[in-house]
């Protein structure tokens, strides 16, 4: 960009301003980081001071933040996930435009975890039991673990590594049509944490969802871990839960 020098708009706000474009459209990603001021000064050619206060003016606007003797980052954008619509996670994130990608960690069939059990019937003692680690820009934000009933075993093991939870459930012919979910808020236990790229201890989200079929049976549960610091989890009040093709 050549600035524009005789223009009212003073120096600094015109870097600002280019920055902040460049930022929103992603060109200092994956790791946010800014170029030096001197790398800044060269491009534009101005003077060091211009050039803190055109970053002075985005961090003002909460649009990057300096971290000391690391240098200036562009602040992540804020997911949300609506808890009063019934999108999957990953269908959520990939909504928004995020750079969202599922990792298949575990799958086999087993006993129903004990933390799962009070969410289907008695009858109900074995599942197709999944973990996957959801990741934004490739960091790790949420760790999933589902418990679906048994006949889900007989998706491939490809889909299930590919595809969001409700989608799996529409190749088993089955459409969800209520979910019951609830969040809570704990520390990281240390299996977790690992995955999760936390301290043991860190404060996490847990947002725990249960869908059921027409016949008022549940189809699947799923316990989510997730790092809070990127997330809104939404609801607007008065809204009817709806399911978004």
């Amino acid at each position: 960009m050549t600035l524009m020098r005789e223009d009212v708009t003073s120096l600094y706000e015109q870097i600002a301003a280019t920055l902040q474009e460049e930022i929103e459209r992603g060109a200092y990603e994956p790791s946010g980081k800014l170029p030096s001021e001197s790398e800044l000064g060269d491009r534009f050619a101005v003077s060091r001071v211009t050039v803190r206060l055109a970053l002075a003016r985005l961090t003002d606007a909460q649009v990057v933040e300096r971290k000391q003797g690391k240098g200036t980052f562009a602040k992540q954008r804020r997911l949300q996930h609506r808890l009063d619509e019934l999108r999957g996670f990953y269908d959520s994130l990939a909504a928004q435009g995020a750079r969202a990608r599922m990792e298949l960690l575990r799958v086999e069939t087993c006993e129903v975890p004990p933390g799962l059990r009070e969410t289907f019937t008695a009858a109900v003692t074995r599942c197709l039991y999944l973990e996957r680690l959801h990741r934004v820009d490739d960091a790790p934000v949420a760790l999933a673990q589902t418990c679906m009933l048994l006949e889900a075993d007989t998706l491939s093991r490809k889909d299930v590594a590919a595809l969001p939870s409700y989608e799996m459930l529409e190749r088993l012919g089955w459409r969800v049509v209520d979910a019951q979910m609830s969040v809570t808020a704990v520390g990281a236990e240390s299996d977790i944490a690992a995955y999760l790229d936390v301290q043991a201890g860190a404060p996490l989200l847990v947002l725990r969802r249960t869908s059921r079929l027409a016949d008022g049976r549940a189809c699947e549960a799923t316990v989510f871990h997730i790092r809070p610091e990127r997330f809104d989890l939404l609801v607007h009040s008065g809204l009817e839960a709806r399911l978004v093709d």
